[in-house]
């Protein structure tokens, strides 16, 4: 495995430790705020990417097209499962939620998952939607970690804030690090040179929306189903080849 990856998963790992022992000592309060202040800066990060590209409308198209395909295909669920099995296999029991009565926002969404499911789903979305997660895992499988290093520093510390609240599910998200990233990686003579900047503009701006989506879940504002727009990754760079 490519030591870009590996450093990165270390990061997510050690992160998720300090946060989930950290976190049943915070009062419910602060760990509200702590999510807050996730939801805000993932915002943030989220306009900035999606302001990148020049292609929107094909980013739209892609982004609607990919929406209708995960709907279909129901990626979200297939992960939320993934995520209660995970629980039940390390943790020992099923998958309920735990509420705060602190913090009742905290508490189950309304589709039926665990805090440790929701906490595998959003580190695993935040943690690879993005094209530094393209471009770096490429470049780390040419010899070249540099971008994974400085991406491990960023999903270290959110790692930290998201096990606060969620608890150790977002520390199992390093298993998609390490089949998407490692992937990417173990590809990357065969990738190199294929996504242009206009491409990876439009990956990135793809991206950018799914990661709003997250912010309104951090906020309790919208239960979006995000990873059920994860098709719009693979739409988004290659309408933008298409049109040429």
């Amino acid at each position: 495995m490519p030591v870009g990856t590996l450093i990165n998963v270390a990061a997510v790992l050690i992160g998720t430790t300090i946060g989930a022992l950290a976190g049943p000592r915070l009062p419910g309060r602060v760990r509200t705020t702590v999510l807050a202040s996730l939801g805000l800066a993932t915002i943030a990060i989220g306009i900035r990417e999606t302001l990148a590209t020049n292609e929107f409308p094909l980013v739209l198209a892609a982004l609607l097209l990919g929406a209708i395909v995960g709907e279909f295909l129901d990626i979200e669920s297939w992960l939320v499962r993934l995520g209660d099995t995970l629980q039940r296999r390390f943790a020992g029991h099923p998958g309920d939620p735990v509420i705060d009565v602190e913090a009742p926002e905290l508490a189950e969404p309304a589709e039926h998952r665990s805090r440790f499911s929701e906490g595998f789903v959003i580190a695993s979305l935040v943690f690879c939607v993005g094209p530094l997660t393209i471009v770096g895992s490429i470049q780390d499988g040419l010899g070249d970690p540099e971008l994974l290093l400085v991406k491990s520093g960023l999903d270290g510390f959110a790692s930290i804030a998201f096990a606060a609240v969620y608890g150790w599910g977002v520390g199992f998200a390093a298993l998609t690090v390490v089949v998407l990233q490692g992937g990417l990686a173990l590809g990357a003579g065969a990738l190199e040179g294929v996504f242009t900047d206009p491409m990876l503009d439009a990956l990135g701006a793809a991206g950018g929306i799914m990661l709003l989506g997250i912010a309104l879940r951090l906020l309790d504002l919208k239960e979006v189903r995000v990873a059920n727009m994860l098709p719009a990754l693979a739409f988004a760079p290659l309408f933008v080849w298409w049109w040429g």
